[in-house]
């Protein structure tokens, strides 16, 4: 059976609201800040979220090489000859940065790194990149580990006001779509209702790849959309998020066509109040495993614990996935400006699963929802 968005439930807005400036000047000194604390003298950042947030370069092929003396280069090839230097000029760092156009950023930055001692790297260089930059630059080579990272977790205004417009569209395209959760439709119709709903409301499209997974394939916590029609009493789990300026968002809502038997009723009733209890556990101050704690044990004392495969949130901005983790390992200290998700999930394979997933900014006195689409697993059938 086959069902258009437009004729599913309300309108979505057809453009993004208008957006505060996204500005990016300071961040490259509190990034040597950082790296002048661990006794690195230049570094190499071509991780492209990383690029981006440092600059304000949006191209496919950038490296920013942080020079010793207080220097930058943004090294690029032709494509982006005009792109970059009006992107970072836009971006406010024009006096900060100086775009090379070369083919190797390593030949370009050497004459530029004579007295570097240690030069970080990234961990995701490879190792053939690694032994370029050995062999450019006199200097021991050292890791980076998540030092841009860490700083992107806290999020300024305007990057909170990119996300809080993904959030705002993805919940609308959900409410948009939501009336197609019926038997006889299938979730490969009801992603691409979601994912058009999404790019009219101005979003650039979906933040990842949506998720409608019904009956036995809910118990997939990655699941790709199928051709399978949804049926009476299915549990039915929709992941579904936007992606605004470079920034995302991210939320899950699981439903039950028609009357729960038994078994899916339990698990929407745990998955439900583990989800509460993980919310309620967000504040300023607090370790993310206790944020992960607070879910499973909810989980674990109704004998679910098994069923619970993943960690219970992440980090979100211009990745779907960034710091700070939320898992039973994570020693990372929430603070305002944080952005997150809480997503306790619980999966039952051949039978079906749930998970409820909220994004959330940490505030000085707790958190907010950024995602608002209402928390009602049961679907009526009769329309």
């Amino acid at each position: 059976m086959s069902s258009q968005a437009g004729s599913a439930g309300s309108p979505v807005p057809t453009t993004a609201p208008s957006l505060p400036p996204l500005r990016v000047d300071g961040r490259l000194d509190r990034l040597r800040d950082r790296l002048a604390a661990s006794e690195v003298d230049a570094a190499v950042i071509s991780e492209p979220a990383n690029v981006r947030w440092l600059t304000g370069f949006t191209g496919s092929n950038g490296t920013v090489v942080l020079l010793g003396s207080g220097e930058a280069l943004l090294v690029t090839d032709g494509r982006y000859a005009e792109q970059a230097p009006a992107q970072i000029a836009a971006a406010g760092v024009a006096d900060e940065v100086e775009v090379v156009v070369a083919r190797k950023a390593a030949e370009a930055a050497a004459g530029r790194l004579d007295k570097v001692s240690r030069l970080g790297l990234e961990d995701s260089v490879a190792w053939a990149e690694q032994i370029r930059w050995s062999e450019a630059v006199d200097a021991s080579t050292v890791p980076l580990t998540d030092a841009v990272e860490r700083l992107r977790a806290v999020k300024d205004p305007a990057e909170l006001a990119r996300i809080q417009a993904a959030a705002r569209i993805a919940d609308e395209a959900l409410a948009a779509a939501e009336p197609m959760l019926r038997p006889g439709v299938t979730e490969a119709e009801i992603q691409q209702a979601l994912d058009d709903a999404i790019r009219a409301a101005g979003a650039s499209g979906p933040a990842y790849d949506t998720i409608v997974a019904s009956g036995p394939n809910s118990a997939l916590p990655h699941a790709r959309p199928t051709g399978r029609e949804l049926q009476a009493g299915d549990l039915v789990v929709v992941d579904v998020g936007a992606e605004v300026d470079g920034y995302r968002s991210d939320m899950t809502r699981s439903f039950v066509l028609g009357d729960p038997d038994e078994q899916a009723a339990a698990v929407l009733e745990v998955v439900g109040r583990s989800q509460s209890a993980g919310v309620e556990a967000v504040r300023p101050g607090v370790e993310a495993s206790e944020i992960d704690g607070a879910c499973r044990s909810v989980i674990d004392e109704a004998g679910m614990g098994e069923a619970f495969v993943h960690g219970s949130g992440h980090g979100v901005g211009l990745d779907i996935h960034e710091l700070p983790r939320v898992g039973s390992g994570s020693t990372a200290v929430l603070e305002p400006g944080n952005v997150l998700t809480v997503e306790p999930g619980v999966y039952f394979p051949g039978v079906g699963g749930a998970r409820v997933e909220d994004l959330l900014v940490v505030t000085a006195d707790g958190r907010r929802p950024l995602t608002l689409h209402p928390k009602a697993p049961v679907v009526p059938l009769a329309r």
